[in-house]
């Protein structure tokens, strides 16, 4: 098995502060790390919609850099701090980016994430054509 890390710029914080890494790379699918809607000042808007659509900005920055789009994706599962409060828009939100063939998907209720203030985090897994 080979491994690659897929590491934006943007992101190197995450591969060198929390020694993970954004995307890699096995075989030809693409795993993504968890994202929430952090700016990369690690700063967090108190609005939902703003959260979400950073979250997915993170996504598509370890997709292009792997040479892949969102509809490369595969499987995705998101956490949520409140997700009946935001799901409709957490939704519309997602068809922005997500288009057919739909991946699978499995949103999952939680209580909190490390950032204070975030209500969404994204992971998924994308596959090379």
């Amino acid at each position: 098995m080979t491994a690659k890390p897929i590491v934006p710029t943007e992101l190197q914080s995450y591969y060198d502060d929390w020694r993970m890494s954004p995307g890699l790379l096995v075989d030809g699918f693409l795993f993504l790390t968890g994202f929430t809607g952090a700016r990369s000042d690690g700063t967090l808007s108190e609005d939902p919609e703003t959260q979400m659509r950073n979250a997915f900005e993170k996504m598509g920055l370890v997709l292009r850099k792997a040479d892949l789009d969102f509809s490369s994706v595969v499987e995705m599962t998101t956490y949520h701090v409140g997700l009946r409060d935001h799901l409709d828009l957490f939704k519309a939100v997602r068809s922005d980016y997500v288009r057919e063939p739909f991946p699978a998907w499995t949103a999952i209720e939680v209580t909190g994430f490390v950032r204070e203030g975030a209500i969404v985090e994204i992971r998924a897994i994308a596959r090379q054509q």
